[in-house]
């Protein structure tokens, strides 16, 4: 009796001190705590959880619920919750599962943080001075800018919705800081891959890289760890104003590592060079004498450079421009971008040169006019300049030829063709000769008319007396024209005394008797003298006419043929004289 009355003592004992530490172990349960429980049912409003606390807990629905309304929770689950107060009104305990999953990312992240563990987040959106990143269980965390990239992004836009990994480089839990960089692993990504390029880079490798920057210059290339720059001059063979025709940020591109400083970890790309050189065929693609088309990409003061092909270039010099215009400056018929037909004239591969013509492709109006005109042949044209020694004449488009003045007139002395012809007269002339290495014609409009200094000897023998008309007085002596229109010269000594002293001064267009002194057929010169003859004639003076202006003369002559003209400024000069008896 007695053994079985201890035996019971000691099992209630037991039952005690059980008892006794389950209450110990529910005391345990704290606000602020993370325990797990057992889903005893999930009510319409409510979800019940047993955590062995002496009174059940119980959670919002709305933490169970997703975003289209289903209920992610039934009987029998699982979960972990924080313990938000111990009892309410009722007797039960208020737990939360959200608070629970945020503490425990928290700690996750904490405890990543202190392993130095990267993180998987994604930009979310923008906020002041850098991106806002959700990371684990939608915690938001702070990416500054400077920490975005190895270089500044202009536009952070570009990377919202994009997940990248991210190493934690600032944290506190109380304050619910955390601070992201992206840098930091690209910094050691960089300097990973920098050792492996660094020891495989060489000249004259062929490498793969990503165009990082683009410049005026040239573009900057990531070959894995370090940057190489592949200058503007060496993208292509072709002409390229900026480097932006051909790539842009992120583009992959094939280059070839020209010059490479290990030292100074400076290396010099070129694209063009893992290309074929197009010079390599032009001399068979050119030949000289093919037409060719191209686009004018550049014009200087000497010509325009046409574009044949990518690489390829000719210049179109200004001399071959054009058979019958004088092309002062080639921007005065081409414009940059025009697309033109030239001949090859010449090709050097070798100086990567190409000499090209437009002027070409039509006849030359030399060869046309030599074909159809030999010396003695008459022509006809426009005056088309008017220079001091004599006029040009247009004989065809891209031909003139010169009339010198010594060959406008057997019989007037012309100090100054612009006194006879005027720019754009009609007129008639032989050719004298043709220079076919100059491209050079000359012609003669006295050529016309016989020379009347063949029968002027038989004419006007030494001692006749004759009429003339006074054209100019100088101090040497003075110049007459004759009736024949043949000028001759009074030298001073030759003037009779109550001339030289001014008693019976002569003025120009006045008419007087003197007498032949000599006669030169070969210089063409006849000398008169005054000495012996009646001096004045009894001809009606007539300065009106002698002195009548140029233009009037040359208003007159319009229309007129040379003939006409000489008459006309001969007549002018001597008057209305008497004929030769």
């Amino acid at each position: 009796m007695s053994t079985t009355t201890s035996t019971t003592s000691h099992q209630a004992d037991s039952f005690a001190a059980l008892f006794e530490a389950s209450l110990s172990e529910q005391d345990k349960v704290r606000e602020g705590e993370i325990v797990q429980g057992t889903v005893l049912r999930v009510g319409k409003e409510n979800v019940v959880v047993d955590i062995g606390f002496k009174s059940e807990g119980v959670i919002p629905l709305s933490e169970f619920t997703g975003a289209e309304g289903e209920v992610s929770v039934k009987p029998g689950d699982r979960v972990d919750v924080l313990v938000e107060s111990r009892e309410d009104d009722n007797g039960l305990v208020l737990l939360s599962k959200e608070k629970a999953d945020k503490m425990k990312v928290w700690d996750e992240i904490s405890a990543a943080c202190e392993r130095d563990e990267i993180i998987e987040g994604t930009i979310s959106a923008r906020v002041k001075g850098g991106l806002s990143v959700t990371i684990r269980g939608g915690v938001k965390a702070f990416l500054p800018g400077s920490q975005v990239d190895l270089r500044p992004i202009r536009n952070l836009d570009q990377l919202l919705s994009k997940t990248f990994q991210f190493k934690v480089i600032k944290f506190n839990k109380k304050r619910g800081n955390i601070v992201l960089s992206r840098r930091v692993l690209l910094e050691r990504e960089r300097d990973e891959l920098k050792g492996i390029t660094l020891r495989n880079l060489q000249e004259g490798t062929v490498v793969e890289g990503t165009i990082k920057n683009i410049t005026e210059y040239g573009a900057f290339v990531d070959l894995g760890g370090i940057d190489g720059l592949l200058h503007i001059t060496d993208m292509s063979y072709g002409r390229v104003n900026h480097p932006s025709e051909l790539f842009q940020v992120g583009d992959k591109v094939t280059v070839k590592v020209l010059k490479f400083n290990a030292e100074t970890e400076r290396v010099s790309l070129g694209r063009k060079q893992t290309m074929e050189d197009p010079w390599e065929h032009a001399e068979e693609a050119f030949p000289p004498g093919k037409r060719v088309m191209g686009k004018v990409v550049s014009i200087t003061d000497y010509g325009a450079f046409v574009e044949l092909e990518a690489g390829i270039e000719g210049l179109v010099h200004v001399s071959e421009m054009s058979w019958t215009k004088r092309v002062k400056h080639p921007k005065n018929i081409l414009n940059v971008g025009d697309q033109i037909e030239c001949q090859v004239l010449e090709v050097d591969s070798k100086a990567k040169r190409i000499s090209l013509s437009i002027k070409e492709l039509e006849p030359d109006p030399w060869t046309l006019f030599v074909s159809d005109f030999n010396p003695g042949d008459k022509v006809q044209g426009k005056v088309r300049s008017i220079t001091d020694y004599g006029i040009f004449i247009g004989i065809r488009d891209g031909v003139d030829g010169m009339v010198h003045k010594s060959d406008l007139s057997w019989s007037v002395r012309v100090a100054n063709p612009a006194d006879l012809y005027q720019k754009n007269d009609d007129v008639e002339a032989v050719i004298l000769s043709i220079n076919h290495d100059e491209k050079k014609v000359s012609l003669g409009i006295k050529q016309l008319f016989d020379d009347p200094w063949s029968r002027i000897p038989n004419d006007f023998p030494p001692g006749r007396s004759v009429e003339a008309k006074v054209i100019n007085i100088f101090d040497g002596g003075m110049y007459v024209g004759l009736d024949t229109g043949i000028e001759a010269f009074v030298p001073s000594h030759e003037y009779s005394a109550d001339i030289t002293d001014g008693t019976r001064k002569l003025r120009r267009g006045e008419a007087i008797k003197a007498d032949v002194l000599s006669l030169d057929a070969n210089d063409k010169r006849i000398t008169l003298t005054l000495r012996g003859a009646t001096g004045r004639a009894e001809a009606a003076e007539t300065p009106a006419s002698a002195d009548r202006p140029a233009a009037a003369d040359k208003a007159a002559r319009r229309g007129s043929t040379l003939g006409d003209l000489i008459k006309e400024k001969l007549g002018d000069q001597l008057g209305d004289l008497p004929s030769k008896s």
